[in-house]
């Protein structure tokens, strides 16, 4: 899979289309969950997305140090779930850590992980940092790596 980022302003419609159709897909309609994802913060954050048959299959959005938390972050995880079984998860989020580095010069990443991939972010070095706390009704955990 090809992983391209891009700045708000570098994507085209088509591809910023895409990727809402994709956070909908599953934040909205697969996890049933009502929530502001058009929250403003797309335009100061930088796109990774991979693509699969001319089509995105894979994104994450990520941010500098200071722009969501003290250290650079990753959000808005998510793979399209008929591709989640050929392991596209791991190759965002190593493409998403590879790209924090390259764009902002970090190692420190925080993210705030849904508690039920707990282990999937373990794989990728984040520990559990605090308590469960509801984000959008749904129970999440702050993650660091680095």
């Amino acid at each position: 899979m090809n992983f391209i980022t891009k700045s708000f302003s570098e994507l085209t419609t088509y591809q910023l289309y895409e990727i809402l159709q994709l956070r909908a897909e599953v934040f909205v309609v697969e996890q049933d969950c009502v929530y502001q994802d058009l929250d403003g913060k797309d335009f100061k954050s930088l796109h990774v997305f991979g693509i699969k048959n001319n089509k995105i299959v894979a994104y994450s959005r990520i941010f500098k140090p200071g722009d969501y938390f003290d250290n650079a972050s990753i959000g808005r995880v998510v793979v399209a779930a008929n591709e989640r079984k050929y392991g596209f998860g791991h190759d965002l989020m190593k493409a998403s850590i590879k790209a924090i580095k390259t764009h902002f010069n970090a190692d420190k990443i925080t993210i705030s992980a849904q508690v039920y991939l707990k282990k999937f972010y373990e794989s990728h070095g984040f520990v559990k940092i605090g308590e469960e706390y509801l984000e959008d009704g749904i129970p999440h955990i702050r993650m660091d790596r680095g």
